[in-house]
């Protein structure tokens, strides 16, 4: 199977850029109800991913900050604590399910380092609870008459 089959292409994806400061992303994560957003740079390449508990160590961590100063904070100088691995688009499904175990989402980058978008792992369990779970309980059912057809000869 091909990772493109759960890809959120970049233009439905909620994201900030190096140019952005704090209060935008901070806004931003707010108004979609999202805990981590990914940064980009101008070229559109992928610099990593903005978690609230970045922001929240940054505001603890900064003397006298307010949401009013966090508009002069650009984004980049909010260190980013959590490292959420990116894939690369020829990636395989195991790479890509080992991958997301342990990240809510993974940004997919092309051969060229641009990134396209993410694959979600509510997307991933979703498709198993709907395609794959139903077809292993039909497969089940059909071998358990198979074995029941047997002990009846």
């Amino acid at each position: 199977m091909n990772i493109a089959f759960f890809l959120t292409p970049k233009k439905d994806v909620i994201f900030e850029t190096t140019d952005s400061t704090m209060r935008q992303v901070i806004e931003r994560m707010e108004y979609h109800h999202y805990t981590a957003i990914p940064i980009l740079d101008e070229m559109g390449k992928y610099i990593g991913t903005i978690t609230e508990g970045d922001l929240l160590r940054k505001i603890k961590n900064t003397l006298g900050l307010n949401i009013k100063a966090c508009s002069r904070i650009p984004i980049t100088d909010v260190p980013m604590r959590t490292r959420i691995h990116p894939v690369y688009i020829q990636c395989n499904i195991e790479d890509l399910a080992q991958t997301v175990t342990n990240q809510n989402f993974v940004p997919v980058l092309d051969d060229d380092d641009q990134f396209i978008g993410i694959i979600k792992r509510s997307d991933i369990l979703h498709y198993l609870f709907e395609k794959v779970l139903p077809q292993e309980k039909e497969n089940e059912k059909k071998q358990s008459l198979s074995a029941n057809k047997k002990q009846d000869l």
